[in-house]
């Protein structure tokens, strides 16, 4: 009997303090998006500049657990919320694969995992504060279709690279002296054969990159002429 009280009264302090929130139910076709996935929660995940908190029906932000489902009874969400803000949480898809999985990893810093409906992985990101530091995007044969990395407080890129399905580059872009802010990039052809390369410098009032320097330009048979660029416009004085 004691133990049916307690149970009783910590359902009641639970609900008054808002600790029990009501599940909900959601329609698979309107809230998965083909190309970025289930985005529904982002807003109430502060860690990467969500906004926005959740409450429960009697209006107090959401504490502890969460679970919500499709309306097929299948589950889409669960996360553990903390005064109404997301810290941990994992989305599945309606046959039940993960849909993505985020976690806090340290002050300031966290990480996503987003996958395909099969199962693989197709995209890997590393948050500091609000913002992506290193982020990775995969096809679904598994090649690396784009991926960048910034430095550690956000200032600028290190490198950012994409490629094609078949693992041909379409664009390396890469730091060459850091302390100078100078980089390297080159562009490709579809075939793979390089179609521009030279310097580039980082322009910090701008926040932009610009080219800077000798770059050579490929036609599609490989030959080369010659630009000169000055902090992004080019000079065609002879």
């Amino acid at each position: 009997m004691l133990f049916l009280l307690l149970i009783s009264l910590d359902n009641s302090f639970a609900q008054f303090f808002g600790q029990i929130p009501e599940k909900k139910k959601y329609n698979a076709s309107k809230v998965i998006d083909p190309d970025y996935g289930i985005r529904m929660y982002e807003k109430l995940n502060f860690q990467i500049g969500g906004d926005s908190v959740r409450n429960d029906k009697k209006g107090y932000a959401v504490q502890g657990w969460v679970e919500d489902e499709y309306e097929s009874g299948a589950t889409i969400h669960k996360g553990y919320y903390e005064d109404g803000h997301l810290t941990l949480y994992k989305n599945f898809y309606p046959n039940g694969n993960l849909e993505r999985s985020f976690m806090i990893t340290g002050y300031k810093r966290s990480t996503m995992q987003i996958f395909y409906s099969d199962g693989k992985l197709k995209s890997q990101i590393s948050y500091f504060e609000a913002g992506p530091q290193v982020w990775t995007d995969y096809y679904e044969n598994g090649q690396i279709e784009y991926t960048e990395e910034s430095t550690k407080n956000m200032e600028n890129l290190i490198y950012r690279k994409s490629y094609s399905q078949d693992g041909k580059p379409q664009e390396i872009f890469e730091v060459t002296n850091q302390k100078k802010k100078l980089y390297s990039k080159k562009e490709y052809y579809e075939n793979g054969n390089i179609k521009a390369e030279g310097p580039m410098i980082f322009n910090p009032n701008m926040f932009d990159y610009q080219k800077d320097g000798i770059w050579t330009v490929y036609d599609e048979n490989g030959k080369a002429t010659k630009e000169k660029w000055v902090r992004g416009e080019e000079n065609k004085s002879n």
